[in-house]
């Protein structure tokens, strides 16, 4: 069943969002968090597939206060570039705080809750890290996130389980960075971490040029597992 689009009220303004709902219109949530290609048909199609698995999936629309609605692909170098350019503008800060507004808005859902998680690909798998640290989310998950070495130190604020997927040849993530925050977070109480060799940035991308499909579905199927054990 194809998800709906839905306005949310938060601090600063409404924004839009994507909200896919089961079947049973009962279950846990999940907020899913964008790239920077915006609430786009990989977002959606997320959004869906975890609906099918039982859960609200919301992806909200983060770039908002810069230009609502984007909706770009990774097919051309014009998209590109503007999707660095939104990535450029982006307040990390209001943004964490537009996923906690999703995450209440989402435990307020008819049938949905009392549960909610989170997913982020890409800058994504950055918020992901950061509502572990800085929201009331009950579980949340990283694919391959942008810049996690550079919040390090928040890693004492994490309370509830955190689940991230590091390429281990990610173009945007040195190898020093990777080994910097496996090392910080191999003792976490909360923190999981998987290395995938020899894939690049955004290897569960479908339709990307750097899918790679066993690499996705291992990190696709730990999802599920840590989802199902952490919010069902």
């Amino acid at each position: 069943m194809p998800g709906t689009n839905i306005t949310i009220a938060g601090a600063d303004g409404k924004f839009g969002a994507y909200l896919a709902q089961p079947t049973t219109n009962k279950g846990p949530g999940v907020v899913v968090i964008q790239e920077i290609f915006g609430v786009n048909a990989v977002m959606r199609a997320i959004c869906d597939g975890l609906a099918e698995q039982g859960y609200f999936a919301l992806a909200p629309d983060l770039f908002w206060r810069i230009e609502p609605n984007i909706q770009l692909t990774d097919q051309s170098e014009a998209e590109w570039k503007r999707a660095f350019e939104l990535y450029q503008k982006f307040n990390v800060e209001a943004g964490v705080k537009d996923i906690q507004t999703s995450i209440t808005h989402l435990r307020g859902v008819p049938g949905a809750g009392p549960k909610v998680g989170a997913v982020g690909f890409c800058l994504g798998g950055l918020l992901a890290y950061l509502t572990a640290a800085r929201t009331n989310v009950d579980a949340a998950v990283g694919y391959y996130g942008v810049g996690i070495e550079s919040h390090l130190a928040e890693k004492e604020k994490i309370k509830k389980p955190l689940l991230l997927h590091i390429a281990a040849k990610d173009q945007f993530v040195t190898p020093a960075a990777q080994g910097q925050i496996v090392d910080a977070l191999k003792d976490h109480a909360q923190a999981t971490t998987h290395v995938y060799p020899n894939v690049d940035h955004a290897f569960a991308r479908i339709g990307g040029q750097h899918y790679n499909k066993a690499a996705a579905e291992l990190a696709n199927a730990r999802t599920a597992e840590f989802f199902r054990t952490n919010l069902v």
